[in-house]
């Protein structure tokens, strides 16, 4: 697998004696869709801040593709990684979509034809296209989210990193933008979300870094963290409904851990019912 970014031994901290992460080391692969959970105070937006260079370690290294984020400035790392604010207001300032979208590619130096398309290559992925001419904040929350995506998307980087990215979106715009982040996944993108909500940790994600008090505590499969319980009751989080249920009920090994695998668990048994009855 190919390393795009590692952490060796990073800790951080605004004094000695006030430190938020505490030693991690990891790494990140070409293909990962990763979720960073934990409880809150956990570390895990100043975790992901260190991914793109916002935030330096004060001990250790982090090197994104092979070089260290000290030797380079935040817009230097944007090329290839990316942050999404949790709120997209905090990174929205422009008059028009077209313009907020535009920002990041024109200061990466790109202009004319090549800026054109840039722009509207990322509008159309998340379906925005026949905005353009829109004003960003008179949109809805949504909408506003996805513009955020659409301006990280044009200036085309190998990483994408977004802070509770369905925070204050109904179910709809949930949906929305975690299909999108699917399909920027599938198109070749590597994906890292911090996020409070399992459900779509255990629906999305590939890989789950479980912070604890700014440390990694463990690193591994949906299914590897949801099924031990001395690693997401020390996290603060908890599994799924779906697979609590499935616990409650007695449901053999494997539980299913999505509405997904659930119907295809019940499907099984209805066959087996109706071939073999009682």
């Amino acid at each position: 697998m190919n390393e795009l970014i590692r952490f060796d031994h990073v800790s951080y901290g605004y004094s000695a004696q006030k430190q938020v992460l505490q030693h991690i080391s990891l790494s990140v692969y070409q293909g990962d869709f990763i979720a960073i959970i934990g409880g809150n105070g956990s570390g895990k937006t100043t975790l992901a801040k260190h991914f793109n260079g916002l935030y330096k370690p004060t001990e250790g290294t982090v090197t994104v593709a092979g070089r260290d984020t000290r030797s380079l400035s935040v817009a230097e790392l944007s090329r290839f990684v990316t942050y999404c604010y949790q709120n997209p207001d905090h990174q929205i300032f422009q008059s028009t979509i077209y313009e907020e979208v535009a920002f990041g590619p024109k200061n990466m130096g790109l202009s004319g034809t090549e800026l054109e398309e840039r722009v509207t290559e990322a509008l159309r992925a998340v379906g925005l296209e026949q905005m353009r001419e829109a004003e960003p904040y008179f949109s809805s929350k949504g909408t506003r989210q996805k513009i955020a995506v659409a301006s990280i998307l044009a200036m085309k980087p190998e990483v994408i990193v977004l802070d509770e990215p369905t925070t204050g979106l109904d179910h709809r715009g949930v949906r929305d933008i975690m299909e999108l982040l699917r399909q920027l996944h599938r198109a070749g993108h590597t994906i890292i979300v911090v996020t409070h909500d399992m459900k779509l940790v255990a629906e999305y994600a590939w890989r789950v870094l479980v912070m604890h008090q700014g440390s990694l505590l463990y690193d591994g499969t949906p299914r590897e963290v949801f099924t031990r319980p001395d690693v997401w009751e020390k996290a603060q989080v908890e599994p799924p409904a779906v697979y609590r249920f499935g616990v409650a009920a007695g449901w053999s090994a494997p539980v299913p851990l999505t509405m997904e695998e659930a119907k295809e668990r019940l499907a099984e048994e209805r066959v087996k019912h109706e071939t073999c009855p009682s």
